[in-house]
C-alpha cells in the first residue's frame, strides 16, 4: 500500500485506525453507559460539559474557517472546517477532567472504593486520548496545528468546567440525583 499523499486515497485502512476513526461513537456510547450506570449528577455534568466543549469548538471553526487537509480516507473528504480539531479538544477534555476527578473528587458509590479507582482511569484515558488526537493527523482529517489547537482548547476549557462543578454546581448534585431516583426508580 502506498502512503497517502495529497489527493490520493489509501486502498486499505488497518482495523485499529478504522476504530480510531469511530471514536466519537465509541466514547459517546461509553459515556452514556456510565451516566446511566451511576445516575450521578456529577457524571451527567461531565458528559454535558463534553457536549458543550464540542459545540464551542464547532462555533470557533465557523469563525476561523481553515480548511482540512486535502487527504481523503476511504474515498471521503470531510467537508467541515478543520481548525481547531473538535475530536482533539473533546478527547483532551475527557482525559483531563477524568484525571482531575480522580485526584480531587470523592469516589462515587457506584465505583469500587479503592486507591486503584483513582489511579487506573487516568492511566488508561491519557494515553488513549493522546492516540486519538494524533490519529486525526494519521487519518488525514487534520493538520498538526489543527490538532494542537484542539488539544490546547481542551486543556484550557477543562479547568474552567471542573472549577464550576467544584465551586458551586456540585451542591445541586444530590438534589438532582434524588429527583432522578424519584421519577426513574432503580
Amino acid at each position: 500500500m502506498s502512503q497517502p499523499g495529497p489527493n490520493r486515497t489509501p486502498t486499505h485502512v488497518p482495523w485499529w485506525l478504522y476504530a480510531l476513526d469511530k471514536t466519537n461513537a465509541i466514547v459517546t456510547s461509553l459515556t452514556a453507559a456510565v451516566v446511566l450506570y451511576t445516575r450521578s449528577a456529577g457524571v451527567a455534568y461531565f458528559a454535558a460539559s463534553a457536549v458543550l466543549c464540542s459545540i464551542t469548538v464547532k462555533i470557533i471553526k465557523r469563525f476561523v474557517r481553515q480548511p482540512r487537509p486535502e487527504v481523503t480516507i476511504r474515498g471521503k473528504r470531510k467537508k467541515t472546517y478543520g481548525m481547531p480539531s473538535t475530536h482533539s479538544a473533546t478527547i483532551t477534555y475527557f482525559a483531563t477532567y477524568i484525571t482531575l476527578a480522580c485526584a480531587y473528587l470523592p469516589i462515587h458509590p457506584a465505583f469500587p472504593s479503592s486507591p486503584l479507582t483513582r489511579i487506573i482511569p487516568p492511566l488508561i484515558c491519557v494515553p488513549l486520548a493522546s492516540t486519538i488526537a494524533v490519529s486525526r493527523i494519521w487519518l488525514g482529517h487534520h493538520t498538526v496545528p489543527q490538532v494542537a489547537a484542539g488539544v490546547t482548547y481542551g486543556l484550557l476549557y477543562t479547568p474552567l468546567m471542573f472549577r464550576l462543578w467544584t465551586h458551586g454546581l456540585n451542591e445541586y448534585g444530590p438534589w438532582v440525583e434524588r429527583l432522578v431516583r424519584t421519577y426513574i426508580p432503580i
